[in-house]
């Protein structure tokens, strides 16, 4: 270092003779070549910090307060801090402002500026932390797949929408789900896997289209609304029945979702046939799935089939990533009453009982039908409307419990083989 220079060196104190901080500490109390104050003792050992110039100091403050306050906010869809998944990436001040950057891990093309203005409001309302700006980003990661299964090419995560029995909105439940997670921004597929009752081709808005294949092997996917979609509708007339067996329903689904050329998805929506028979089984063996999604309604008898359905994953080692409520309460058409015809509280206490989320509370509205039956779903025909909205959330809520399914894991039993 040139001489004189003060860079990267303390300047020696008054009375320590250029002596180090130790030699002055290891000298005792008093100052050498200092007479003491009566009734004062002088302390050399002070803190680093107080050889720091002041701005310096109170900028390092200001940092480290703001990523307190963002890291102890308590993401909603997550249900923890952000500071758990380590979604803060970094903290600075630029002049007078502090800039934030958040990183999560589920699509937010419309709830992130939202996220961004409840932590600038945050930090506006933080002393220490004054004026804030919020940028806030998302990556979506491959989660594991169960057993020994390899992830599909291409498609990073695989969501199987499942129900344990008909009839309770599972596949408008699915679609509608695709549809969010497209208009979140992500890269989303759709396989119709109910060979018995394809609906999606008509819920999507293609009934009498045909697939095609370019090279002779692979089906290119139909697309609508920004999601490929595949189906064995596409293939037979809509009233046609599949009078099928079971293995010959398995090995079409595995031909559909092997021989599609998805190209790059995010996630890719498995409706699930209903119920928990061979079929389902042999799906959720061969399938790698990242996590399942249980639809069910509030009444009992529902709910005894739903049950069903979650242990046959958990038996297999797939996450269950929550439990969707569809028809919790029936929203009057004429008065707009709400009412809870098939029941209350069905869906919370399942979630409860098996230690998983309960993604969203689902009405009995007119309108999703229609709109379903037109081939618009609500969360096209309607997204910002009650219902529409009520669809985004559970969307992202499933997408962010599959972004920390791997963190919220439990451990693996270890095994420790001792000499006796």
């Amino acid at each position: 270092m040139p001489r004189g220079s003060q860079v990267g060196r303390r300047a020696a104190r008054p009375g320590t003779n250029g002596a180090s901080d130790s030699q002055v500490c290891h000298a005792g109390r008093e100052s050498p070549g200092r007479p003491p104050l009566p009734g004062f003792r002088y302390n050399p050992c002070l803190p680093a910090h107080a050889f720091l110039p002041l701005s310096q100091t109170m900028t390092d403050d200001r940092v480290r307060e703001a990523r307190r306050v963002v890291e102890n906010y308590v993401e909603p869809h997550l249900g923890m801090p952000l500071s758990a998944v380590k979604a803060v990436k970094s903290v600075r001040l630029d002049g007078d402002t502090a800039v934030v950057e958040v990183e999560i891990g589920f699509p937010a093309r419309r709830y992130g500026p939202e996220l961004a203005a409840t932590l600038r409001q945050l930090l506006a309302a933080e002393p220490g932390a004054g004026p804030a700006r919020v940028e806030v980003s998302w990556q979506v990661a491959s989660q594991a797949v169960q057993g020994s299964l390899q992830p599909l090419p291409g498609i990073s995560n695989v969501i199987a929408v499942a129900s344990g029995k008909g009839g309770v909105g599972k596949s408008t439940t699915a679609v509608n789900l695709a549809l969010a997670l497209a208009l979140e921004g992500a890269r989303v597929g759709l396989l119709d896997a109910d060979i018995y009752g394809p609906s999606q081709p008509r819920m999507m808005g293609l009934q009498g289209e045909r697939p095609v294949s370019r090279d002779g092997r692979r089906i290119e996917p139909l697309e609508a609304y920004g999601v490929k979609v595949i189906s064995i509708g596409f293939l037979i007339e809509e009233e046609q029945p599949m009078v099928w067996r079971g293995p010959m329903v398995t090995q079409a689904l595995t031909q559909l979702l092997g021989d599609t050329n998805w190209g790059e998805l995010d996630y890719l929506i498995v409706d699930m046939p209903p119920g928990t028979g061979d079929i389902q089984l042999t799906l959720a063996q061969r399938v790698p799935v990242s996590g399942a999604v249980i639809v069910t309604t509030p009444q009992d008898i529902a709910l005894l089939d739903a049950r069903k359905g979650l242990r046959m994953f958990q038996k297999v080692s797939i996450p269950v990533l929550g439990v969707v409520e569809n028809m919790s309460t029936h929203v009057c058409s004429k008065c707009g009453h709400e009412e809870p015809i098939f029941g209350a509280g069905g869906g919370v206490r399942m979630a409860e009982q098996y230690g998983v989320a309960l993604l969203g509370a689902l009405p009995l509205d007119i309108r999703i039908r229609e709109e379903t039956d037109a081939g618009r779903p609500t969360v096209v025909a309607d997204p910002d409307g009650a219902v529409g909205r009520a669809y985004l959330e559970t969307a992202r809520r499933t997408a962010a419990r599959l972004s920390i399914v791997s963190a919220t894991a439990p451990a693996a039993p270890s095994i420790t083989v001792e000499d006796t």
